[in-house]
């Protein structure tokens, strides 16, 4: 009976968030006002002037790939090289050795791609700098990555006559600052109010009833968490990842982390109905998905 309950819940809260976030993200993408667009204009603005980038031109299909691929490669040089010299770098207070060749390539590549295959225990492995600002850095910039290519697609899909796509860019750039940094933002205090660790502190150490020394991980794993989740990526601060109860300690942290995973694919499909000024579309989709959810 509770499972009947929280999954009644759960429908609810995706039936009435999903089309306000879709609503919000078409204006966002579209360029027109928003709520945080007073709030973080400047800092869209910053972002186009130091990188030097017009957002205003377009971009056909070739050079928005091409965006693609190369915002990427970059982003699996840095993180590999995060990975290969952690033992010289900062807030590393374990001393955690550098990461192997092969391990700092997988992990590198799985993080870029979205796909965020784990080979290794996060706790054990990486120091807090590389899981700040080697994994929560691509867990954004990844799903962002996602977000644009979608609205490629949409773009696409809703354009009559076109040969431009948008402009990869602007598609990342809005969708860190507007979309996935308030939302993990709130998601991150959340989760902290629900117990999940964020510290810089050294692990912990105690004694067991057995008189053995045990370690306990700690570390700035909401943060992570929340982006994790908001991105759909996978990949947790600790090996157990949200089975660990540092990450998941409470059924309500359950509930936000289950539901930050569907919010934003789902509000997207609200914003290909805006896109497409059909918004009965976005809900026959819509309905479709939800039925086929509830059934699986």
């Amino acid at each position: 009976m509770n499972e009947a309950i929280q999954l009644i819940i759960f429908m609810l809260a995706l039936i009435v968030l999903a089309p306000l976030l879709g609503k919000y993200m078409a204006r966002v993408f579209m360029g027109g006002n928003h709520l945080l667009k007073p709030v973080f204009g400047w800092l869209e603005k910053m972002v186009y002037r130091i990188s030097g980038i017009k957002s205003e031109e377009e971009m056909n299909w070739k050079t928005y790939a091409s965006g693609v691929l190369l915002f990427n490669l970059f982003g699996f040089v840095l993180l590999f090289l995060l990975q290969m010299l952690q033992a010289y770098l900062p807030l590393n207070s374990e001393k955690l050795p550098n990461v192997s060749w092969h391990l700092a390539f997988n992990t590198a590549m799985s993080f870029t791609t979205n796909t965020n295959w784990q080979s290794y225990s996060g706790e054990n492995t990486l120091s807090y700098l590389v899981q700040m600002l080697g994994l929560t850095v691509q867990n954004f910039v990844s799903a962002a990555t996602g977000i644009a290519v979608a609205l490629a697609l949409i773009r696409g899909l809703t354009r009559k006559t076109t040969d431009v796509l948008g402009n990869f860019w602007v598609d990342v750039t809005r969708s860190v600052i507007y979309v996935l940094l308030p939302l993990a933002v709130i998601l991150t205090l959340a989760l902290v109010g629900q117990g999940v660790v964020q510290t810089l502190s050294h692990y912990e150490k105690a004694i067991t009833l057995q008189g053995a020394e045990q370690v306990i991980p700690l570390g700035p794993a909401a943060s992570q968490i929340a982006i994790k989740q908001l991105g759909t990526n996978g990949g947790g601060f600790f090996g157990a990842n949200s089975a660990h109860p540092f990450e998941n300690p409470t059924p309500f942290s359950n509930f936000l982390e289950l539901l930050a995973i569907i919010i934003i694919p789902a509000g997207l499909v609200f914003t290909f109905g805006h896109y497409m000024k059909s918004e009965g579309q976005a809900r026959a989709i819509f309905i479709n998905m939800i039925f086929l959810f509830v059934a699986g």
